[in-house]
């Protein structure tokens, strides 16, 4: 198994507020995630360190992450505790008003596979060399795709694209959309919209499809989205599997 994260300021940001991580344990369970935050004061990062922070907290308390429904009920778990933490901080601190996260995370196993998300942050799996989007985005654009009333393109340039619907921090309760995946996936792969504001699909799939290590592919992304004006923070997650591994 190869794993890899990174994360990048970008060309524009004066500082970083994403957050991202890849865990295991001795059972060969791995977590991957990445926490995009919002906020004045710097309080964008404060909320996705608090969602990074805790969900590496939880996970290593564990022995084990358990059958599928365990995983379920954790994710479901980490999620309202994340966002209670955010909230409480909010209301410590008056001048961090806006303070919020978005959160995409994988949990994989030798049985199974989930992803979850809130927001806008995305996670894709790699199959026949093919990019494949898991989640969906918690957009007012994602909304209109829905009801018919704009178009994957138009979306695209749409000026509410980065408008959310929802975030840890800005809705309580909080749910987390659970996604099952196909376990015989060659690669999991997490991004913040700093990557897919800058690159098309077809362009982070040709890099992950070439002869690149694990590391190498992602650094390249992250230069290829900074090129191309970096106008977000950029941060990755990505897990390869070897030939024969679960």
């Amino acid at each position: 198994m190869q794993t890899f994260y990174f994360t990048d300021p970008g060309k524009v940001r004066s500082h970083n507020e994403d957050s991202v991580t890849i865990i295991n344990n001795d059972k060969s369970e791995f977590v991957l995630a990445i926490a995009d935050g919002m906020g004045g004061h710097k309080a964008g990062e404060v909320a996705s360190k608090i969602a990074i922070d805790h969900i590496r907290d939880s996970f290593y308390k564990l022995d084990t992450i358990g059958s599928k429904d365990d995983a379920i009920e954790w994710l479901r778990l980490i999620v309202k505790e994340i966002n209670n933490k955010i909230f409480e901080y909010a209301k410590e601190h008056p001048e961090s008003k806006g303070l919020g996260t978005t959160l995409v995370i994988a949990v994989k196993t030798n049985d199974y596979i989930l992803y979850g998300n809130i927001g806008d942050s995305s996670g894709y799996v790699i199959k026949n060399n093919t990019l494949h989007k898991v989640t969906k985005d918690h957009t007012y654009v994602e909304v209109l795709i829905n009801n018919g009333r704009l178009t994957e393109e138009s979306a695209k340039h749409h000026p509410g694209k980065n408008l959310l619907t929802r975030a840890l921090g800005a809705n309580n309760p909080i749910e987390i959309d659970i996604f099952d995946v196909d376990t015989s996936v060659k690669g999991l792969f997490l991004c913040s919209d700093g990557l897919t504001n800058m690159l098309t699909e077809e362009q982070i799939e040709k890099i992950l499809n070439s002869d690149l290590e694990v590391e190498e592919a992602v650094i390249k992304l992250i230069r290829k989205a900074n090129s191309r004006g970096g106008t977000d923070n950029i941060s990755i997650a990505y897990l390869k599997k070897e030939s024969g591994e679960l």
